[in-house]
């Protein structure tokens, strides 16, 4: 776990929490000045929000910058809103690909991981539905919409305020600091959480609007009991560890790099080498799975998620059946 992790989810020394708040707590007040600032001139209307008629737009985002678990509860959606009957899309920026460009990725033709980024190759993939790529998401919005789409998920779209949505999906994250960026994981200060018209895995007793509580950790039983090197590129890649422990595996060593990395073949060389002196498997996430060249020898935890409370909530604020809400498990460590 990185200084920042252990200073942003309360496992810093004190002295570290001390310095950190002397150095990085100036830039901190100042970046809850400047969204503040922000948000107040789009509820004042000076900043202009954009609705696309005939177009139902769930958003689905956080408070904490990066690692909340984000693109499971997108596939779970996409997923919900197929079984009802619904033409849905999903609307991303695409963090991490080579062009810039406007890009529909669709699942019976998935284009190179370079070209769609890994999370919109996930997503479509997993929920098989069409993944709209462009940081102009209003534009995005109304090329689905004129594609023939009726609902458009708006992945990580909190503090996106552009594209005016019908439902706005707020994951909470119980263990991050409240303290904004750079001093905390927050985005935006937490009276934000107002804007909100469902809190994801928050307790009724916080928000009052009823909270949704996820299920708690399962997976492959296979891997109990099995030695494995832990290989990731995804935000808070301790959680995926944790995972693993839970699921019974012995973690002899684990790879991390940063968010979205592209491993090159001298990096897959050493983790395979050091998987074979340890005589363990090579496990990874499904994010980072589709970074890696095709015939590398690692297992995949994948990432299912269910709800276990409050789903007539989530029902009446989407206006889908509750009935078609598709079953899982969650797996906690997800990217």
């Amino acid at each position: 776990m990185s200084t920042l992790e252990r200073l942003w989810y309360g496992e810093a020394l004190p002295l570290e929490r001390v310095v950190a708040t002397a150095l990085l707590g100036p830039v901190s007040l100042a970046w809850r000045g400047v969204t503040a600032a922000r948000n107040a001139l789009f509820d004042l209307g000076v900043f202009r929000t954009h609705r696309v008629e005939g177009l139902q737009v769930v958003s689905v985002g956080n408070l904490v910058a990066g690692g909340s678990g984000k693109t499971p509860l997108v596939i779970f959606l996409a997923r919900w809103a197929t079984a009802a009957g619904k033409r849905v899309a999903v609307l991303s920026r695409g963090y991490g690909r080579r062009s810039s460009a406007p890009l529909r990725v669709d699942p019976a033709a998935l284009p190179d991981e370079l070209e769609s980024g890994d999370e919109p190759r996930l997503i479509a993939r997993s929920a098989r539905v069409p993944v709209y790529l462009d940081a102009d998401r209003v534009r995005a919005a109304r090329r689905a919409r004129d594609e023939g789409f009726e609902v458009v998920l708006l992945d990580d779209g909190f503090q996106h305020r552009r594209l005016a949505r019908d439902v706005d999906l707020l994951i909470h994250v119980p263990e991050a600091s409240g303290a904004v960026l750079p001093l905390g994981p927050c985005r935006e200060g937490q009276s934000a959480r107002r804007r909100a018209t469902v809190v994801w895995n928050g307790p009724a007793s916080v928000d009052p609007r009823g909270g949704l509580v996820v299920s708690g950790l399962r997976g492959a039983p296979s891997l109990s009991g099995e030695a494995v090197v832990a290989l990731t590129g995804i935000a808070r890649p301790a959680r995926f560890v944790t995972s693993l422990e839970r699921l019974g595996a012995r973690v002899e060593l684990h790879v991390a790099f940063s968010d979205h990395h592209r491993f090159t073949t001298r990096e897959l060389d050493r983790v395979r080498a050091e998987a074979g002196r340890r005589s363990a498997r090579i496990v990874t996430t499904e994010k980072d799975a589709e970074r890696l060249p095709s015939g590398f020898p690692a297992v995949v935890v994948e990432t299912r998620l269910s709800v276990a409370g409050g789903l007539d909530t989530l029902a009446r604020a989407l206006g889908w059946p509750a009935a078609c809400a598709p079953p899982g498990s969650v797996e906690e460590g997800a990217p």
